[in-house]
C-alpha cells in the first residue's frame, strides 16, 4: 500500500496563526519532495458539496449516449471541453512520435468524461449540454469549479510559504485556465483488464501544476514506488480528504524539488467477482497563466543544484502534451 501522507490543512482553510501556516507549509512541501502527493484534511470544501457533485457526475453519465453527446468534445486536444465517449482519450507518459501514439492507441481507455473550466475562459469556452436535458446541472458544476480553484489557491500559498516567496505562485494562476473533470469508468470484466484487451488509464504524470483528486471508495488507484522504478503500489481512498499531487509543469518549476509521481487507475482489489465495479473519480487540474515564463524558482537553484530545464511558457508545454492525448477526428 502506498503510504501518502496526511495532512491537516484547517490552518490555510479556515483563521490560523502564522506559526501554524508555517507547519502546514513545510509538511506539504516535504510531502512533495518524497512523495509527490498528499492527502489534506480539513480543506474547507464541505463532504456535502463533494458528494452533491458525486451524485450530479453520476446523473450525467446515466444519460443516454446521444443526449451526452449533445456537449461533444472538440475533434483533438486543443479545446479541452464537453463529453468524451470511451476510446476518445488516450492517456499516455511522454509519447510524441505519430507512430507509437497509434501503436498505443489499439488498446483503449475504458472510460468516459466531461471537462468544464472557468466561465469566461475564451481559449477553451465552455461546452455544456442544454439545460433541458439535466436542469441544474450546469448552476452546480459552475459553483464546484469556484469551490476547487479557492482551494487551489490556498495550496499555492501554501507551497510560496514553503519557498519563502509569498504569494508568488498564486499570482501566475489568476487567469484560472483551470479544468474540472468528471470521470466515470464504467464497470467491465476483469478479464479484459487482466488480459489487456483494454485499459482504464495507463501509467502517467499530470502535466499541469496541481492537481486535486476527489474520489469515491471502489479504489484502483496506484502510484509509482520512489525506490523502485516500475513497481506501483495501491492508494487508499481517505474519507473527507481530496489528494493531491504535483505535475510535470511544477516539478519543472521547482528544478525537480518537488516529484511529480507517475500513477495509474487499474483494476480495483479482486473481491471475488467476475466484473470491475463502477468507479467515479473528480480531479481538478491546475495549470499556470498561459504567458508565465517556468523556470527555476527562487530557493530551488544553487551554484551547486543548477538550474535542470530550459524556459517554456505554461500554454506551449501544456498544449504540446495535450496533442499526445487525443486523436484528430477521422
Amino acid at each position: 500500500m502506498a503510504d501518502i501522507p496526511i495532512v491537516d490543512f484547517s490552518a490555510y482553510s479556515s483563521p490560523g496563526s502564522q506559526r501554524d501556516k508555517i507547519s502546514v507549509a513545510k509538511d506539504i512541501d516535504h510531502a512533495f519532495q518524497v512523495k509527490g502527493f498528499v492527502y489534506l484534511k480539513n480543506h474547507g470544501i464541505s463532504q456535502q458539496r463533494v458528494e452533491e457533485c458525486f451524485h450530479w457526475s453520476k446523473s450525467f453519465f446515466a444519460l443516454p449516449l446521444e443526449t451526452k453527446n449533445l456537449a461533444p468534445h472538440p475533434p483533438g486536444g486543443a479545446h479541452h471541453r464537453g463529453y468524451s465517449a470511451p476510446g476518445l482519450e488516450k492517456v499516455s507518459q511522454n509519447q510524441f512520435d505519430a507512430n507509437e501514439l497509434t501503436k498505443a492507441r489499439e488498446i483503449p481507455d475504458y472510460k468516459e468524461s466531461f471537462e468544464s473550466g472557468n466561465v469566461d475562459d475564451e481559449l477553451q469556452p465552455n461546452i455544456w449540454p442544454p439545460d433541458s436535458v439535466l436542469p441544474g446541472f450546469r448552476e452546480f458544476m459552475e459553483g464546484f469549479f469556484t469551490d476547487c480553484e479557492n482551494l487551489l489557491h490556498r495550496i499555492l500559498d501554501a507551497l510560496s510559504e514553503a519557498l519563502n516567496v509569498e504569494g508568488t505562485l498564486s499570482a501566475t494562476h489568476r487567469r484560472s485556465l483551470f479544468q474540472l473533470r468528471l470521470l466515470h469508468y464504467p464497470r467491465i470484466a476483469v478479464e479484459e483488464l487482466e488480459q489487456g484487451r483494454r485499459s482504464r488509464i495507463n501509467a502517467h504524470s499530470d502535466f499541469g501544476t496541481l492537481t486535486l483528486l476527489f474520489q469515491d471508495s471502489v479504489g484502483g488507484l496506484e502510484v509509482e514506488d520512489p525506490h523502485q522504478p516500475g513497481v506501483f503500489r495501491p492508494v487508499q481512498p481517505v474519507e473527507d480528504a481530496v489528494l493531491v499531487n504535483i505535475g510535470d509543469l511544477m516539478a519543472r518549476w521547482s528544478n525537480d524539488r518537488w516529484k511529480s509521481t507517475v500513477h495509474r487507475v487499474v483494476s480495483p482489489p479482486a473481491n471475488g467477482g467476475h466484473l470491475v465495479p463502477d468507479r467515479y473519480s473528480i480531479p481538478f487540474f491546475a495549470t499556470a497563466d498561459p504567458n508565465t515564463v517556468i523556470e527555476a524558482l527562487p530557493g530551488c537553484w544553487s551554484c551547486l543544484n543548477p538550474k535542470k530545464y530550459e524556459s517554456v511558457t505554461a500554454w506551449g508545454y501544456v498544449q504540446m502534451r495535450m496533442a499526445a492525448l487525443y486523436k484528430e477526428k477521422e
